[in-house]
């Protein structure tokens, strides 16, 4: 692999470690974390690496954050935290698989959007495919995570993640659904908002990685 392809790496393996330990962090009554922040990032790498260097690379890069988000959730399930009179991993068995799972589905989806669309106006490509891999990123983490519906990790698993399921105003102020709908809504928005900002430093650092115009 050609040096140029390692601050990618580097990068992407940064986001995915800085959003496992910020996501312990809670904000605005607890509907954020600060690795919601962070976390969208992770599209920004990949489109850079896919417009400067192509679509091979930028799947490379996000197989190395998919190892990186293993390593995290691995060295995360051993850590035990003590809460309410309980003792309890700091990455469920439930978190872990949806992370990695929605990390790698939404992220290698972004690389095949934006590849359909490379040839179209500067920020037709990162705008649509981080667009794209955002919602399905959250769609996915959210249900597996916490979803009622899904019955295949157990009782054991199913009550580690069970505070999800607690009815709540919508957003806080609209009608009662289950906790985890406000906080995927919550953090889609967020996704949503970085997108459009992320634009400037696409277009900024492609500028400077390929000494032209994007």
């Amino acid at each position: 692999m050609q040096r140029a392809f390692i601050p990618g790496i580097l990068a992407m393996a940064t986001i995915v470690v800085a959003s496992n330990i910020l996501v312990q962090f809670l904000i605005l009554d607890g509907l954020l974390t600060w690795g919601a922040f962070t976390y969208p990032l992770a599209f920004l790498v990949t489109d850079i690496m896919n417009r400067v260097y192509g679509v091979a690379t930028a799947r490379k890069v996000v197989f190395a954050g998919f190892v990186t988000g293993i390593v995290c959730s691995l060295i995360g399930s051993q850590i035990m935290l003590q809460g309410d009179g309980f003792t309890y991993a700091a990455v469920p068995l439930r978190i872990a698989v949806a992370s990695g799972t929605a990390f790698l589905i939404a992220q290698l989806t972004d690389v095949t959007v934006f590849n359909a669309m490379r040839g179209g106006r500067w920020w037709r490509a990162p705008l649509v495919s981080t667009l794209v891999g955002s919602a399905l990123d959250t769609a996915l983490f959210f249900t597996i995570a916490f979803s009622a519906s899904i019955a295949i990790f157990g009782a054991n698993a199913d009550a580690a993640i069970s505070w999800a399921w607690e009815p709540v105003p919508f957003m806080l102020s609209g009608p009662m659904a289950p906790l985890w709908v406000t906080l995927a809504f919550a953090d889609w928005l967020v996704k949503l908002s970085l997108a459009l900002i992320a634009l400037i430093p696409f277009k900024v650092i492609v500028a400077r990685l390929t000494a032209q115009p994007v």
